[in-house]
């Protein structure tokens, strides 16, 4: 299966109703504000979605639904990851029934793979299916961080077709981009490294604020895409708070506080996530007013 992944996918969100049940309807009614506002492909259960707290059914079913939704619009990539290969290769199969284009899979988290550890686990991913692969690289979360130069032996991978990274270090975004063939897509893991990481020849993001702002974060990947930089560089500071103000907490705590101001969601997390600190919350309140996020309220209910 080949796949054109360019500009801006969105990390969605798992909504859950006041019982902490999955809440399809607001997750379809996600998808809609989605695809209206143009994204170019969407991303179910990454780590913005809660998947560690999903039950193997409810994950399922949030892809499934996504899928349906979309009805082949844009491609969809279902996040597909875990520290057991075998497991994720059979989880990987699964979601391969269910039409997806391509899967996100995040490195091996807890147990600290060596390098070799790290691509030996993604060729034996690799093989074992046919769905194109991004490698997620985000060492914050996994203990382990996936080297340029392993980048560089994955991207000889046929189906490896790129890596959403979130090292948070410019410096290795750029030996990443030095080190992989043309075509290997780099896409940027953290909504505030876009300009910087595109600007040097990343393809696109997957955006955890695109939740929030699809068309806006969807506009700077389409600028850069094109080389427009000034346009892009002026929108990119304006995003900039609201950017910043989704990681004052852990993701997704403050991105599901702001659908949830913005009337799209019910604001319910299952633990070990919790609420927003009050005054944080009154932050993320200030900046999406600025952005005239709060105004949109009546167009959703």
């Amino acid at each position: 299966m080949s796949l054109e992944l360019r500009g801006c996918g969105t990390a969605l969100v798992t909504p859950f109703r006041k019982d902490g049940s999955l809440d399809l309807d607001a997750l379809r009614r996600l998808v809609q504000f989605q695809l209206r506002a143009g994204i170019d492909f969407l991303v179910p259960c990454g780590t913005t979605g809660e998947t560690p707290t999903l039950e193997h059914a409810e994950y399922l079913a949030v892809v499934r639904t996504v899928v349906q939704e979309v009805a082949g619009k844009v491609p969809v990539i279902a996040g597909v990851g875990g520290n057991n290969t075998r497991k994720v290769i059979d989880l990987a199969a699964e979601v391969r029934g269910l039409g997806v284009q391509g899967i996100l899979s995040v490195a091996p988290y807890y147990n600290k793979p060596t390098q070799e550890g790290l691509y030996q686990h993604f060729q034996a991913m690799a093989e074992s299916t046919d769905l194109p692969i991004i490698v997620y690289n985000v060492p914050a979360r996994t203990s382990s961080n996936i080297e340029p130069p392993t980048v560089a032996r994955l991207a000889i991978i046929p189906n490896i077709i790129g890596i959403k990274e979130a090292s948070g270090s410019i410096v290795q975004q750029m030996e990443v981009l030095a080190a992989v063939p043309p075509g290997f897509r780099v896409l940027s893991g953290d909504d505030s490294f876009t300009f910087p990481l595109m600007a040097l020849g990343g393809v696109g993001v997957i955006s955890v604020i695109s939740n929030e702002i699809p068309g806006e974060m969807t506009r700077l990947a389409h600028l850069l895409l094109e080389g427009k930089l000034e346009a892009a560089r002026q929108l990119h500071f304006s995003l900039l708070p609201l950017m910043q103000v989704n990681f004052i907490e852990t993701n997704p705590i403050p991105v599901k506080a702001a659908l949830a101001m913005m009337g799209m969601i019910e604001e319910v997390y299952r633990l070990p996530m919790v609420p927003m600190k009050p005054e944080n919350r009154a932050k993320l309140e200030k900046v999406l007013a600025v952005q005239g996020l709060l105004d949109k309220v009546a167009h959703h209910s």
